[in-house]
């Protein structure tokens, strides 16, 4: 089971970094203002798996396990995967973004 713990409205990677934690997993489902290169905007709908360095071996299998259908079962698309909160960045996300066209 998956439960939500907190949502946010208009917060950027940035801010977002700030809210997760340092030393446990976490999933994250975040809607991206992208601009693309053209002008066009759109908002994909991103999946991050926040797995730090350092957490509990037990924790760590628990997200890996449940991750898989988790993205299924939501039909998400943009899978991206961190093992530090200080890599989620506006320009990360923007480079992982321009992989899809």
């Amino acid at each position: 089971m998956v439960v939500l713990e907190e949502e946010f409205q208009n917060i950027s990677p940035d801010e977002l970094k700030m809210e997760l934690p340092e030393r446990q997993p976490r999933f994250v489902v975040y809607s991206y203002k992208y601009v693309h290169a053209d002008g066009r905007v759109s908002y994909p709908l991103c999946f991050i798996f926040s797995s730090p360095v350092g957490c509990k071996p037990e924790q760590q299998m628990m997200y890996a396990g449940s991750k898989n259908r988790l993205v299924q079962t939501a039909e998400l698309t943009k899978v991206f995967e961190i093992r530090t909160t200080d890599d989620l960045t506006e320009a990360w996300l923007q480079e992982k973004l321009s992989f899809f066209r």
